[in-house]
């Protein structure tokens, strides 16, 4: 199979600024060079890990690096540790590094799962190098995580296991519900706290305890990362439905065909009258749906007030997240904590 072609990637000061948005960037510019520094460290760490003996290995490793996003939690976990009063965050390029492996791992195994054909505008790991290959190198990335958690604390350790571990049972819960708009709510919820939120939780907790911060400064961040990544998931479900391809990176309506129930399905559902329930409720189950069952969908949606419904829970959840910050130290760095937490329910990719 031919390499992909691994295209042009974004500058660390280009996903820094898509991360915090325009306005944020620009209000924060004070701090901006320095969050590029330390993600651009936090990037070479990670790198520096990636190597294999087999060069095809090596070679889809990185090209599943190059694809996992916008580098959030390294920025995250570099804000919230300058938050706490440190001036160098050379302590956790490790743990950060290895945070960033474990979420793109994730994201390598969920374009299998999903059958997805783009990720961030270029071929997806399972498009790019195959099934099994792709496979593989997810678990490769976890391996090489825990490699990079091994220079920490036992506890720091067995916490990213247990956020993994939540990982794989959200994951599950999620594949139990599949085209079930029965399963409410709650169980939305629990899947997504530990699909999403758990390992930023985790890693913000750890971020606290190499800081050697106090037992209340740890809970605050580490409530501050569920909700930051619950909100992030919301919004994840909206632009599903309502985003722009072009600027995801990857085509709409992948609940739909998934069959995934959302909080914007669960809330469109509970909001149609009974015949269009019914309607909905049956495309919503069908196995292989057709261009025009998904379309059927999104009109079925857009008659509900659901999509207004569903960011003002991802603002809650927001608005949770930013007064979880209370404990932290006033200062430019919890200021872009807050600003991260407002641009995770209003972000457009």
């Amino acid at each position: 199979m031919p390499s992909p072609d691994p295209g042009i990637e974004p500058t660390l000061e280009a996903l820094v600024a898509q991360a915090l948005g325009e306005a944020t960037a620009e209000e924060l510019a004070q701090v901006l060079p320095v969050l590029v520094r330390d993600v651009s460290d936090i990037d070479w760490r990670l790198h520096q890990v990636l190597g294999s003996t087999y060069a095809r290995l090596t070679e889809a490793a990185r090209y599943a690096c190059s694809t996992g996003g916008k580098r959030v939690r390294p920025l995250v976990m570099s804000a919230a540790f300058r938050a706490l009063g440190e001036e160098s965050t050379g302590p956790i390029h490790s743990l950060a590094a290895a945070f960033q492996l474990i979420h793109t791992a994730t994201l390598v195994h969920d374009d299998v799962i999903d059958h997805a054909e783009t990720r961030r505008g270029r071929p997806s790991m399972p498009r790019a190098f195959g099934t099994a290959l792709a496979i593989v190198s997810g678990d490769y990335l976890f391996v090489r995580a825990f490699e990079l958690a091994a220079e920490y604390s036992k506890s720091i350790i067995l916490r990213s296991g247990e956020a993994c571990a939540d990982l794989v049972e959200g994951e599950v819960l999620q594949d139990a519900s599949r085209f079930d708009l029965s399963s409410g709510r709650e169980h939305y919820f629990r899947v997504v706290e530990r699909k999403t939120a758990a390992i930023i939780a985790s890693g913000l907790a750890s971020v606290a305890e190499v800081a050697e911060a106090t037992a209340p400064v740890m809970n605050a961040l580490e409530t501050y990362g569920k909700a930051l990544g619950v909100a992030f998931q919301i919004r994840d479900d909206l632009l599903d439905v309502y985003g722009d391809p072009d600027l995801l990176g990857k085509p709409l309506y992948t609940d739909f065909r998934e069959g995934n129930p959302t909080l914007l399905s669960l809330e469109t559902f509970l909001r149609l009258d009974p015949r269009r329930q019914a309607e909905y409720e049956k495309l919503f189950q069908l196995r292989r749906k057709r261009t025009k069952h998904v379309l059927r969908l999104k009109e079925l949606t857009d008659l509900t007030d659901a999509a207004t419904s569903v960011a003002q829970e991802a603002a809650n959840w927001t608005d949770r997240a930013v007064r979880a910050l209370e404990p932290i130290p006033p200062g430019p760095y919890r200021r872009l904590l807050e600003r991260l937490a407002h641009g995770a329910a209003e972000r457009r990719f």
